[in-house]
């Protein structure tokens, strides 16, 4: 029986800041694949990245702590977080791991 630490679950991310052409994607996606979880990441036309992610509670609550620190050339000014909608949910759990997407 899984715990309530340990239940899959899927977030909804937005990053703002300096989160564009300093390796964002690429680390989340290492990040996120280290992490056993499954969605995609892209960069937004407005600056920002967004990201959908699916997984355990426990390695989403990873995820978002190194959503707010980023790679090392990174400058996060903030981090929106939301549940995934169901739609979305099911998406991210049918990826086979975490992928890099175009700009959305």
């Amino acid at each position: 029986m899984n715990t309530p630490m340990n239940t899959a679950a899927a977030l909804h991310l937005r990053i703002h800041g300096l989160v564009q052409g300093v390796g964002y994607r690429w680390s989340m996606s290492r990040e996120a694949e280290r992490l056993g979880m499954r969605g995609w990441v892209r960069n937004r036309r407005d600056g920002s990245v967004e990201a959908l992610a699916a997984g355990p509670e426990t390695a989403l609550r990873q995820l978002v702590a190194w959503a707010h620190r980023g790679p090392p050339a990174a400058v996060v000014q903030r981090v929106e977080v939301r549940p995934a909608d169901d739609a979305e949910a099911i998406e991210a759990a049918a990826l086979g791991g975490f992928e890099q997407r175009p700009t959305g």
